[in-house]
């Protein structure tokens, strides 16, 4: 579960609902500055995460003359989803969901998507690549995860399918190392734990399930992606354990996109490292702007 620093926008970044033909969505939103906007990015999270995953890059990006919107999918945190229906969360219709919150922000947009977001954002692609100038695979592989992330999926499938979130939760944390739940939160400045409980609680359970096994089925779908032409980055810390590091570096070879790895991060690069994440982002969409 990713951890950012917290779930109270900084200054600079607004909180609402963005009203798309496919509903609303809950949003963060950060402006660039007038007389140096370049562009606009939509950021989507990945599995148990949310927008506040990005709410350290978001003033960053700003600074650097890009607007962001970064959102909650359906079923996700804030964004209302149905409880115990599985069919809304199709990966197709996640897409559609993608192309329709892109329209609204104000396409052409730069997209990015980590983890689970960067699946979804794929096919989103290749659903229609027309409202995009540019994808970033944030931490995302090119199919399934590793077998012991589907493992541990697995198991989170199995418990939602006997208790409540509220259950699940308290069994999520009575598995975790005690440091990774109380200390370990405070000593690196992240958010609390009743942030997370509370966010964890808004997840639609049918969501989770339906996109858990989205991540243990996922094909290999580079070969569609390079077709498309999209100017493509893949970024990763250089540890990860839910796509290794080297079978993203073949990906992106595939693609022949731009590869950036980030120092002393692992999966989740935008909350362990995040100026040098975002100075890779920003640096990666002024290359696509100047060969505009």
């Amino acid at each position: 579960m990713s951890r950012p620093p917290s779930f109270t926008p900084p200054p600079g970044v607004r909180a609402y609902r963005l009203g798309t033909d496919r509903g609303e969505f809950a949003v963060l939103e950060a402006d660039a500055a007038r007389d140096r906007v370049k562009g606009t990015a939509l950021l989507l999270p990945g599995f148990t995460g949310s927008k506040e995953d990005f709410i350290v890059l978001q003033p960053l990006l700003a600074a650097a003359g890009y607007r962001t919107v970064a959102v909650d999918g359906r079923g996700q945190y804030e964004s209302p989803g149905p409880r115990d229906d599985e069919a809304p969360y199709e990966q197709a219709e996640l897409a559609r969901d993608v192309i329709a919150q892109a329209h609204a922000a104000g396409a052409p947009v730069h997209l990015l998507g980590h983890s689970l977001g960067g699946q979804i954002a794929r096919a989103a692609v290749l659903l229609d690549a027309s409202p995009f100038v540019s994808l970033t695979l944030m931490a995302s592989g090119p199919a399934q995860i590793s077998a012991p992330q589907q493992q541990r999926v697995k198991l989170l499938h199995d418990a939602l399918a006997v208790l409540d979130m509220a259950q699940v939760w308290e069994a999520i944390q009575a598995m975790e190392p005690p440091e990774d739940v109380d200390a370990g939160a405070i000593d690196e400045g992240l958010a609390d734990g009743e942030d997370l409980r509370r966010r964890w609680l808004g997840n639609s359970p049918a969501q989770l399930m339906a996109t858990g096994r989205q991540l243990c089925t996922e094909p290999d779908r580079v070969a569609e992606l390079a077709a498309v032409g999209l100017p493509v980055h893949v970024l990763s810390g250089d540890r990860d354990d839910t796509w290794p590091v080297p079978l993203l570096d073949d990906m992106a070879a595939r693609l022949g996109a731009d590869r950036t790895v980030v120092p002393d991060a692992e999966h989740s690069p935008n909350t362990d490292q995040p100026a040098h994440t975002a100075r890779a982002l920003a640096a990666f969409w002024d290359q696509v702007l100047g060969a505009a």
